[in-house]
């Protein structure tokens, strides 16, 4: 049954001028603000990925891991020069492991410019693969030259019909359609990501949309449908913000095949990242990663969760 909920900024009191406030810059490229960092493998890009979760984002999404990640401010500092010095201590290792580094967020092309030196040093001075987990909704923001510098995005497609996805997320879907399209015609490779969440995206029809959509774009390697789950539900409490989502359980494998069996009825190559695989609320402690000298042996997928405190 369709769940009866509003989108979160109306439900919290939010509006459009708060939306283009946030907006209004498009970050620094030596400073940035970062949630937290962590070593991961399978699930954010091939390989094993020095993953780093940028601050902000001008999405409001129902089922949000992470709401403390919204506000650019509420993350930690770091200089550029900083977090290259991070990520360069992990460069020898994810290439080794065939891996990389993948920059999401909250959503990272809101600090654009930080974003592209950021990629940019990562490439010419490591080596590096690189990935961008994004909604496409800043993907105007993007010029040529930075989709050169981005081997693979790991696009978020919430919903394929327009008022689905404003619930879904308070914004609109055109600007990620428009970005996908964008990426299909630069030719960029892409992997495409569902989030499957009973009575809200399940609908027959939405998945058809979001479905036939992807199967028009090249370069999509895959098509990741992820199964709703609430362990964002703690952080949502934690930060005081009402939750509508707590009563919903996740879909039953019976509903996971058929929206399986929906994108691949277009000829897509689905992989189902099952909940114990998937992305998980991340770490805000204070450990540096700095502090971890032993590199992971392990061949399967290894998650280190770290945050290092303000470095300016």
């Amino acid at each position: 049954m369709p769940l009866s909920i509003t989108p979160v900024r109306e439900h919290h009191g939010g509006s459009r001028a708060e939306l283009e406030a946030e907006l209004a810059q498009e970050g620094d490229p030596e400073i940035g603000y970062y949630h937290s960092y962590e070593i991961t493998g399978t699930v954010n890009g091939p390989g094993v990925r020095f993953t780093l979760f940028l601050s902000g984002c001008p999405l409001r999404c129902q089922y949000c891991e992470n709401a403390d990640t919204w506000t650019l401010t509420n993350g930690r500092r770091v200089t550029m020069g900083r977090m290259l010095d991070e990520v360069a201590k992990y460069a020898e290792f994810v290439t080794t492991a065939h891996g990389g580094i993948t920059v999401g967020g909250g959503e990272p092309m809101l600090q654009i410019r930080f974003l592209e030196a950021l990629l940019r040093r990562c490439k010419e001075d490591l080596g590096l693969h690189t990935a961008v987990d994004t909604s496409g909704f800043l993907g105007a923001r993007a010029t040529d030259e930075f989709l050169d510098l981005v081997d693979l995005f790991l696009l978020d497609i919430k919903s394929g019909d327009p008022e689905t996805y404003r619930v879904v997320t308070s914004a609109d879907l055109e600007p990620t359609l428009a970005f996908a399209r964008r990426l299909s015609e630069h030719g960029n490779r892409m992997w495409v990501r569902f989030v499957l969440v009973p009575g809200l995206t399940d609908a027959p029809e939405n998945v058809e949309a979001v479905a036939s959509f992807t199967a028009t774009l090249s370069g999509v390697e895959r098509v990741e449908v992820l199964p709703f789950h609430q362990l964002g539900a703690a952080k949502w409490a934690e930060l005081g913000l009402d939750y509508q989502l707590t009563d919903v359980a996740p879909p039953a494998p019976q509903l996971v095949r058929r929206v399986e069996d929906q994108f691949r009825s277009h000829g897509l190559n689905v992989v189902w990242e099952r909940p114990e695989r998937g992305r998980s609320s991340r770490s805000t402690g204070a450990a540096a990663l700095a502090n971890h000298h032993e590199w992971p042996t392990a061949t399967h997928e290894v998650r280190q969760r770290t945050a290092a405190p303000t470095i300016s």
